[in-house]
């Protein structure tokens, strides 16, 4: 999942996957504000099918690289690349974002998958099929006609998780989806995720969790200071960090980014 990994403490090469081709790359990517620099020379592939964890202390630039894979926010250098070609909005359409915070329509949980389905042009007839199979799959039937927003926390995610799976992206980028929920909650969440992935779907997971990145992903791209600095196998990495950063992090030495 990645050609070149640039880091403080040297060059890094790690490609678990690489006979599998990349649907998103990023290259030399940086974004700044007011002329400091947040995220800078990430380089970074993304395969078809694999499930990736960003992980970092708080501040590392985590969610902000997820909104610049995802067309939310447009780089400052280098760019992002969909199959070979820069990001579009039909490149965008291939893909599917879950935020920290469910965001909801006004309507019954049944409706919030069925206009998901509606706006990527799926008929009438296959948006009931489709949006019954994503609420089992969510465990979320029994609660097929109530508000959206009266659901609980941990219920409003699941639905938020599901209906970005339900249109069948290529790529589903999730930013700590799980922050704060129960364990059955979180149980139902890595469910799906892993249901994505059996699908084919490629996963970008941002997570604070090393149970959960085990759990679920199968690489870690590890950033310190708006840089990536660790790449690799998800037990390679938590087990073996070859940056300082990221042992400190494992170790409970790194909290925040100054």
């Amino acid at each position: 999942m990645l050609d070149r990994a640039a880091s403080a403490g040297g060059g890094l090469r790690d490609e678990p996957g690489a006979a599998v081709p990349a649907i998103i790359e990023l290259r030399d990517l940086g974004f700044e504000i007011a002329g400091r620099g947040l995220i800078g020379g990430i380089d970074l592939q993304v395969r078809a099918g694999r499930r990736l964890a960003i992980m970092g202390a708080n501040g590392a630039g985590k969610s902000l690289l997820v909104r610049l894979m995802h067309g939310l926010l447009k780089p400052t250098t280098g760019e992002v690349l969909w199959r070979g070609r820069p990001l579009d909005r039909a490149a965008r359409d291939r893909q599917a974002m879950v935020f920290q915070r469910p965001v909801l329509l006004r309507r019954s949980v049944t409706d919030n998958l069925r206009f998901a389905l509606a706006v990527r042009g799926v008929d009438r007839a296959e948006r009931a099929e489709k949006s019954l199979a994503a609420l089992a799959r969510a465990r979320l039937s029994d609660l097929a006609r109530q508000p959206a927003r009266t659901l609980s926390g941990g219920e409003q995610q699941r639905l938020t998780v599901a209906r970005a799976l339900v249109g069948e992206p290529e790529l589903v980028l999730l930013d700590e989806p799980t922050a704060s929920l129960d364990p059955a909650s979180t149980l139902a969440i890595e469910t799906l995720i892993t249901g994505a992935r059996e699908s084919g779907v490629a996963v970008v997971l941002v997570t604070h969790d090393a149970g959960q990145a085990r759990r679920i992903c199968d690489d870690i791209a590890f950033l310190h200071a708006g840089r990536l600095v660790e790449f690799g196998p998800t037990e390679r990495v938590l087990g073996e960090p070859k940056s300082e950063a990221a042992r400190a992090w494992i170790e409970g030495r790194l909290h925040l980014e100054s």
